[in-house]
């Protein structure tokens, strides 16, 4: 009954333990039997992926607004941008327009109906430069004074081109019919002057001077002082020198007065040259010197006259 007894223990037993081996085969073959965990974003990582995708929406949105509202301000358009218009020519500008930068262009033309203004701060620089990148010429307009670098400068008409000014190292030309100076004090010279005709206006006069030099005229045939509708005066403050190397001096004139001339005494007697005499001839020293004398029934100049002894 014992043995039995222990048989059915045993025999349960290892019932048992095929059980357990049998369940735990069951179980490495079946591994989608394991644990379930949960996968995703959960919490505060979820609440800032929420935020950022909020913000990044936001930024979308307010770039998109800038972009219509830059479009919009500047006026794009196919043409252009603003006052700014693209031709198949060039390009073209309405209104004011900045440039901080150099500006390279071949050429700048305004309106047929308006004017070219160039303003700047300080100065407006124009450089010419050739295919090596060399300055060959410059245009500077300052606020104190307008200067120009280049082999030549010349200034024509605008109609028809014709040669007005130039300037270059050898001189300065002026091919104008008539130069005309304005100003109140005339127009002063540091050196000679050519010209075949010096006038002035109808209703003005016309002055020659030389405060502290001599002031000198020579023509190779001739000169020529005229005052068609006034008088001609040639006056200074020493001696006033009429001279001919080949010909002779003219006056020709209905009337010829010479003023101021020294009264020359004769006689020895004081009485008889105070006396007033109607009448006076001319008298011309040695010198050259010409002075009055009264006139008698012959000549009463004298060589050794008292005005011809202290010229």
């Amino acid at each position: 009954m014992e043995q039995s007894t222990t048989l059915d223990i045993e025999t349960l037993k290892i019932t048992q333990e095929q059980y357990i081996l049998a369940s735990q085969s069951l179980h490495l073959q079946r591994p989608g039997c394991d644990a379930v965990y949960p996968v995703g974003l959960y919490g505060w990582r979820k609440r800032c992926l929420y935020f950022f995708l909020l913000l990044l929406l936001v930024i979308m949105i307010v770039n998109l607004a800038l972009t219509v509202w830059i479009i919009k301000v500047m006026n794009f358009s196919v043409d252009g941008m603003g006052n700014l218009h693209l031709n198949p020519d060039g390009i073209r500008l309405e209104g004011v327009s900045e440039f901080p930068m150099p500006l390279y262009v071949n050429e700048i033309q305004s309106r047929r109906d308006s004017s070219l203004v160039l303003r700047s701060e300080k100065n407006v620089t124009l450089n010419a430069r050739n295919g090596r990148g060399q300055l060959t010429g410059q245009l500077t307009v300052g606020s104190e004074a307008v200067e120009a670098q280049c082999q030549r400068l010349e200034v024509r008409s605008r109609s028809g081109g014709r040669l007005l000014f130039t300037a270059d190292e050898e001189g300065v030309n002026m091919s104008t019919e008539k130069l005309t100076v304005t100003g109140s004090e005339g127009a002063v010279f540091g050196h000679s002057v050519e010209t075949p005709l010096i006038q002035t206006r109808a209703s003005e006069d016309l002055r020659l001077e030389s405060p502290t030099r001599t002031l000198s005229m020579e023509a190779p045939r001739g000169v020529e002082v005229s005052a068609a509708k006034g008088t001609l005066k040639v006056s200074g403050r020493k001696d006033l020198q009429l001279q001919s190397t080949e010909g002779e001096i003219l006056l020709d004139a209905s009337i010829i007065q010479l003023g101021s001339l020294p009264l020359g005494v004769y006689t020895a007697s004081p009485s008889q040259a105070s006396q007033k005499q109607p009448v006076y001839e001319v008298c011309v020293c040695p010198s050259g010197k010409i002075y009055l004398s009264p006139a008698e029934s012959s000549s009463t100049c004298q060589a050794m006259s008292n005005i011809c002894l202290w010229s």
